[in-house]
């Protein structure tokens, strides 16, 4: 693992907490906000999940799915496993988890028809989001979807100020606690539509702070 690459594995037991005392349940809501349109999935890649509460509910409804998680923090891989075990015993057969940095990470298969990135996007810069998703286009279905969900700065009003010195403040936290270095959140969308995909469906939370979106191929 590369020594420049910020280390989440302080958090994995309290990560939940943290989320609890800023932003209640603000950010499970945003997460879980189209989990419904996973029904239909059968092998799903999911980046960055944390200590894994949308992999077991994603496991968990959908009895069918196959979900690879991968993790640049061994801990918190362990944090999904356990809660999987703990929460979905059944499900833990479906379920393979790698611990990689995503900065540099190719899946091993092909096939991916859901792919989901919750509050990780915002852990890379722009360039870091652009190879990432040319690297994992070729390796999923031309009806695949995308969900994300991740902070926001609303583009005008008094809420924008409040939003950037909020998301500010954020990143200057996690570069104490983990030393992620990233200082801005990427432009996710632009790189998205640059390789084939459009915004089906978004939902915004605290004033646009927050959003959940759906993401589909263009020819799906």
């Amino acid at each position: 693992m590369d020594t420049d690459a910020p280390n989440f594995d302080l958090l994995a037991r309290i990560y939940r907490w943290m989320e609890y005392l800023s932003f209640g349940p603000m950010l499970e809501r945003c997460r879980f906000r189209f989990l419904p349109q996973c029904c239909q999935a059968r092998h799903a890649l999911v980046l960055g999940d944390g200590d894994g509460r949308f992999t077991a509910r994603l496991l968990a409804a959908n009895p069918a799915i196959q979900v690879d998680a991968v993790d640049a923090s061994a801990a918190m891989l362990t944090a999904l496993r356990r809660r999987v075990r703990r929460d979905h015993p059944e499900a833990d057969a479906r379920l393979s988890t790698t611990q990689a940095d995503l900065r540099r990470f190719a899946p091993g298969r092909t096939g991916y028809d859901l792919v989901v990135s919750h509050f990780f996007l915002d852990c890379l810069t722009d360039e870091d989001v652009s190879a990432l998703v040319e690297r994992l286009v070729p390796h999923v279905t031309e009806d695949a979807i995308w969900l994300v969900s991740e902070f926001s700065i609303p583009e005008k009003g008094w809420r924008r100020a409040g939003s950037q010195l909020l998301v500010r403040f954020l990143y200057f936290a996690f570069f104490v606690l983990t030393h992620l270095r990233v200082r801005h959140i990427p432009d996710y969308a632009e790189v998205f539509r640059r390789h084939g995909f459009y915004r089906h469906e978004n939902t915004q939370f605290l004033g646009g702070l927050l959003v959940a979106e759906v993401w589909k191929r263009q020819d799906s």
